[in-house]
């Protein structure tokens, strides 16, 4: 059962980057803040344009969305989390493999992994 809602609002956005806890990993950055009225998690992933053109910012999308829901099932819900795509990284790098492994990284350094 999906227990992940998308954002899609600026303010969502921007009460997150602003109020969140920042993580970072080799491809991406993460920013981490509790929600207390939330049931499940809420999701957020922004590419800016300066980076690639549109198609490979969608490939990134698709990566970042199919490697979170990899691990939706392992994390506490009550969060919401948006990923950023790091500027100074190549757009060469964007394998799930990668973006797989900084995910990993980034959900134990904030202590989000259930104990399975």
């Amino acid at each position: 059962m999906k227990k992940t809602e998308m954002m899609k609002k600026n303010y969502e956005f921007r009460k997150v980057l602003s109020k969140g806890k920042y993580y970072s990993g080799k491809n991406i950055e993460a920013f981490i803040k509790k929600n207390s009225s939330q049931k499940g998690n809420l999701l957020g992933i922004a590419i800016g344009v300066k980076i690639a053109k549109a198609v490979k910012r969608n490939h990134i999308k698709r990566l970042l969305r199919e490697s979170y829901r990899f691990y939706e099932n392992s994390i506490q819900e009550g969060y919401s989390i948006v990923f950023l795509w790091k500027k100074k990284v190549d757009t060469k790098e964007a394998t799930f493999q990668n973006i797989k492994k900084d995910m990993q990284y980034i959900f134990d350094k904030a202590n989000l992994k259930i104990k399975e």
